[in-house]
């Protein structure tokens, strides 16, 4: 009777832990590239794992997170005290995003404040080759409702020269491909205050 009672315990603790074991495996993070790994038995989203069969494992190998389809960056024409360091042109080979939004915010020349317009905004669209030079001239994609013509093409022709004017950017090996091919998104932001500039004798 004691052997069929220890029996019948040993099997509702098998249960147990395998009712653990399976909330465990639903537990895995959903977050692509996550670094949680699972079995080839999971049904996933999880990082394979890709350990010999001799190992305990798992083991999760080193990944290389990909880059998003659409990178996109912020150019003020007067950048804040507190982000200064970020309108720097590195000294060196462009190696990551940060790097490559530092030498792009470098870059920007506005336009003369006789031409300008306070507070105004354009995006353009534009992707490089892994030499660092444009794929193509930018396209505008964005620019303040009710700006004349005139001054759309005004900002227009700064942004396409101050980037030329910078090209070809130096990409390292691994930035350059990654890079060739994706769209990059720049919105450009003319934040002077022009009417005290004009106002000055």
């Amino acid at each position: 009777m004691l052997r069929r009672v220890m029996i019948c315990l040993a099997f509702i603790a098998l249960g147990i832990s395998g009712s653990h074991a399976a909330e465990r495996r639903q537990q895995t993070n959903p977050v692509p590239f996550a670094h949680t790994p699972c079995s080839v038995l999971d049904e996933g989203p999880c990082t394979p794992s890709y350990c010999s069969v001799l190992n305990h494992g798992p083991c999760i190998p080193e990944m290389d997170y990909p880059y998003g389809q659409n990178l996109q960056v912020t150019i003020l024409t007067v950048p804040p005290q507190n982000q200064a360091e970020k309108y720097k042109k590195p000294d060196h080979d462009l190696d990551n995003i940060g790097d490559l939004f530092a030498a792009l915010r470098s870059c920007w020349t506005p336009p003369p404040a006789d031409d300008a317009r306070e507070g105004m905004q354009m995006s353009v669209r534009f992707s490089f080759k892994r030499s660092g030079e444009m794929i193509a001239t930018p396209r505008m994609t964005f620019a303040t409702a009710g700006v004349p013509a005139d001054t759309r093409t005004i900002y227009l022709n700064a942004i396409d020269a101050s980037l030329k004017a910078c090209l070809p950017l130096k990409f390292s090996n691994g930035l350059g491909g990654a890079l060739a091919g994706r769209p990059i998104a720049i919105r450009y932001v003319d934040n002077r205050e022009l009417s005290k500039q004009a106002e000055k004798p």
